[in-house]
């Protein structure tokens, strides 16, 4: 019984986990979106950020979600990585790993910590200068100023550096995490293939598309 008990509860942190983390990659589609027209329109790009940025829903409803989503899931991630480590207590001699699985299964849990540094310091970036600037310094409402906050974070060399190496782990987490959360929540039928292919390609896409508009800014600005 206390096995059973045990299993259930286990399957139901991986079920919780996978649920956050497709939370935060529908998440992750809308800022790339949002981000991808700051290369072909700064008034696009002005537009929507002032929305998204004065926006009630957004602000005091999605935007907490979104901090409890990303830290729930990489908490709950840990927390997995270090049961499945406690359920093998025999230390085999020579794992070969790599012969039944790939890098980025192996090493979750350490991409998984490199992009939440990551994120931590892009709510550095953004997130803390907008409530210093709304709620702290209280300054006016500026439509125009968003796309010039944004190419400024792309001048330094080694901030644009740290960008693009964080979004190429985030590509490697992605691409077995993708498909890992709709196994874990059961989603197995005829439509499984055309997902596994869908979740491969966001997985490099996306990240590599963020990463085309660091480097796009950093060399036109």
């Amino acid at each position: 019984m206390a096995k059973s008990a045990l299993l259930k509860s286990s399957i139901a942190k991986k079920v919780a986990m996978a649920l956050s983390g497709l939370f935060l990659i529908l998440f992750l589609a809308q800022h790339f979106f949002i981000n991808s027209t700051s290369v072909f329109s700064p008034d696009t790009f002005n537009s929507i950020s002032h929305f998204m940025g004065n926006n009630p829903l957004v602000q005091f409803v999605i935007q907490p979600i979104l901090i409890v989503g990303v830290v729930f899931h990489f908490v709950m991630g840990i927390v997995l990585e270090i049961k499945n480590n406690s359920a093998r207590p025999i230390s085999y001699a020579k794992n070969n790993g790599a012969a039944n699985s790939t890098w980025a299964s192996r090493n979750m849990i350490i991409t998984g910590l490199v992009v939440l540094a990551f994120i931590v310091l892009h709510f550095y970036d953004f997130w803390v200068p907008e409530m210093v600037y709304k709620y702290v310094e209280v300054n006016p409402l500026d439509e125009n100023r968003y796309f010039a906050e944004l190419t400024h974070k792309f001048v330094s060399p080694v901030r644009t550096a740290i960008y693009c190496v964080s979004f190429v782990l985030l590509s490697l987490h992605l691409w077995h995490g993708f498909n890992s959360s709709f196994q874990s929540v059961g989603f197995n039928n005829k439509y499984s293939k055309s997902l596994h292919t869908l979740g491969y390609a966001f997985a490099i896409v996306v990240p590599f598309g963020f990463i085309f508009i660091a480097l796009f800014h950093y060399f036109n600005h």
